[in-house]
């Protein structure tokens, strides 16, 4: 007895298993892939996104998971083709209806050979459409067997009709208008004709060259989905002449290889059907289909293939969007990082070349160090300028809470001026890109937000408690305590402040002799009782804890910007969309 041997079975559906695997990682990726910025070609490129992840539920999958399930056979066409006229003709009996008033098929209708039936009620194929299982009534009108008609849902589901009529193995499909006056319905064409194993593509002897259909054609070219041409209503004479014409156009698109069946144009009977042999030879090609099963499973892996194969062109087509998705994304956070470092950039120099000691602040200065007491005491050394200070401190202390005010008004100004300026500079590079004009809409980002200058504020006066602790520490970690205390946390904190801001590069004039003069006495009285490392370390801290709570606050306002971008799109999805388009392409050749 000779056993069969079950090798190539079993390498068969392994290749198969990794084939569905592949397909559900392009699905997973499709299905994440977020297309968000106004970018040129965008527009397509969702379009082709969603159908493709539609073609993939509806048809590839389904297909590679049961190569063996019946064929698909999708009637479509222009308006008024006659494709519901056709369905009824290929079955013998009205199944569908037929009419003037457009759009005739308002919801799909699906006819199988009874014993086809599990194959089309699961969600094996087209999983979004509800299934309205009907069946034949005396008059041959399919009605619900759950007692509703078939027009009264949405175009969301499809409506089944088992018939003994069609053939075993192959499903017809009456799909609307490929050019329907509803969007659904132009929409549900493309998705079922998607789904097809095979077209039977309906137009009639005056509207066989509109462009819709033939959009629909060379896609099916590219596809290599078999076709079948019904030219209907041909008028006596015409045959040849018409016939010749659309073969013609056909082997221009690639289809040269299409069936051609004419069918002449003919008066109905009052149920709106053919003459009797009026579509014999089509139902003759259906039947021999059917009845064919090597040669049902060729046509099917030709079409899956084909599909395939385009579906790896998408996906490359794709990553490019995704690609430019995430540059141009890029390119905008790098617009407004860019404004708002300059910001950064202008807010620390102003805070660190003296900039600062200019106005109320220094006049404020002056009135709390006594501008006449600090030089003369600094020709008879620091010890000397320390007992001064002290005593006149001790005296009556001097206003520093001013000062401090004096610090605040001019810091606020300062950064609130160089917030709005980053603010603008942003604003106006996004305006001056596509992505970015369409991220701000008619909202205006020109300006800082009315809470900034509060809160600027309230982050200058936490700043000023820094530096306050900043003194208590290091004056705690001291023997001797009097020393510092003598001039008191506020009158030193303010001190240290100026000293921060002293770097005098942005004074001129007696503005140096003055503001920076007396900071350098203040740093030297600093370091006489805190000593020198000590103040380094202090204004270090302090200049580090208000550039800190800077950038924070530009943070804030900068992130009004970055929150309309959303999370950055990676650039790893556009990657991945094109290694799986070399896979695919691969498997396309081998499908």
């Amino acid at each position: 007895m000779t056993g069969i041997d079950p090798a190539p079975a079993a390498s068969t559906a392994a290749a198969q298993d990794a084939a569905v695997s592949l397909l559900e990682d392009v699905r997973a990726q499709l299905a994440a892939l977020d297309l968000p910025l106004d970018l040129p070609g965008v527009d397509a490129a969702r379009t082709t996104a969603a159908s493709s992840l539609e073609q993939l539920d509806d048809y590839i999958l389904p297909r590679y998971r049961s190569l063996d399930a019946p064929l698909l056979a999708v009637v479509g066409g222009s308006t008024g083709a006659g494709k519901s006229t056709l369905v009824n003709g290929l079955v013998g009996h009205p199944v569908t209806r037929s009419g003037a008033i457009r759009p005739t098929t308002r919801q799909p209708i699906l006819l199988h050979h009874p014993q086809d039936a599990p194959w089309f009620t699961s969600s094996r194929v087209l999983p979004t459409l509800h299934r309205v299982r009907s069946e034949l009534v005396k008059d041959h009108v399919p009605a619900s067997r759950a007692g509703v008609a078939p027009d009264a849902s949405a175009m969301q589901s499809l409506v089944l009709v088992p018939d003994p009529s069609v053939p075993k193995g192959v499903a017809l499909l009456d799909a609307p208008d490929v050019d329907s006056v509803s969007d659904d319905n132009r929409q549900l064409a493309a998705q079922l004709l998607a789904a097809a194993d095979l077209w039977l593509f309906v137009t009639t002897a005056n509207r066989y060259a509109d462009a819709v259909p033939w959009k629909l054609l060379v896609d099916a070219a590219s596809r290599d989905i078999l076709v079948a041409v019904v030219l209907d209503r041909v008028p006596d004479g015409a045959e040849q002449e018409v016939g010749a014409d659309l073969r013609a156009m056909l082997a221009h698109e690639g289809l040269a290889d299409a069936r051609l069946f004419v069918v002449p144009e003919t008066r109905l009977d009052e149920l709106g059907m053919l003459p009797p042999g009026t579509l014999g030879p089509i139902t003759a090609w259906l039947a021999a289909i059917g009845a064919d099963s090597a040669g049902r499973a060729e046509i099917a892996r030709r079409t899956l293939t084909g599909t395939v194969r385009s579906l790896s062109g998408k996906l490359e087509t794709l990553s490019q969007a995704a690609l430019a998705q995430h540059e141009s994304a890029r390119q905008l956070a790098d617009d407004v990082a860019a404004a708002f470092t300059d910001a950064a950039v202008r807010i620390n120099r102003a805070t660190s070349d003296g900039t600062l000691l200019r106005g109320e602040v220094l006049a404020r200065w002056q009135d709390f160090v006594g501008t006449g007491d600090f030089f003369r005491a600094l020709e008879s050394g620091i010890g000397r300028v320390r007992d001064r200070i002290g005593a006149f401190f001790k005296g009556q202390p001097p206003p520093a809470v001013k000062v401090e005010t004096a610090i605040e008004t001019g810091l606020q100004a300062v950064i609130v001026d160089q917030a709005a300026r980053a603010c603008e500079d942003a604003d106006q590079r996004w305006r001056a890109d596509p992505a970015g004009r369409q991220l701000l809409g008619a909202e205006d980002l020109s300006g800082v937000t009315e809470d900034f200058s509060a809160q600027v504020a309230g982050e200058i006066r936490a700043w000023q408690s820094d530096v306050l602790n900043l003194i208590r520490t290091e004056g705690a970690a001291k023997r001797s305590q009097a020393r510092w205390l003598s001039f008191g946390v506020n009158g030193l904190g303010v001190i240290l402040m100026i000293v921060v801001f002293s770097f005098t590069g942005g004074l001129t004039g007696i503005e140096v002799g003055i503001a920076g003069g007396t900071a350098v006495v203040g740093q030297k009285l600093l370091e006489a009782i805190f000593g020198e490392d000590a103040v380094r370390r202090l204004a270090n801290e302090a200049r580090q804890s208000l550039q800190d709570r800077s950038t924070g606050l530009l943070a804030g306002q900068r992130q009004r910007f970055l929150e309309r971008i959303g999370p950055p799109p990676a650039e790893a999805p556009a990657q991945l969309l094109a290694a799986l388009s070399g896979q695919l392409a691969t498997l396309g050749a081998r499908a």
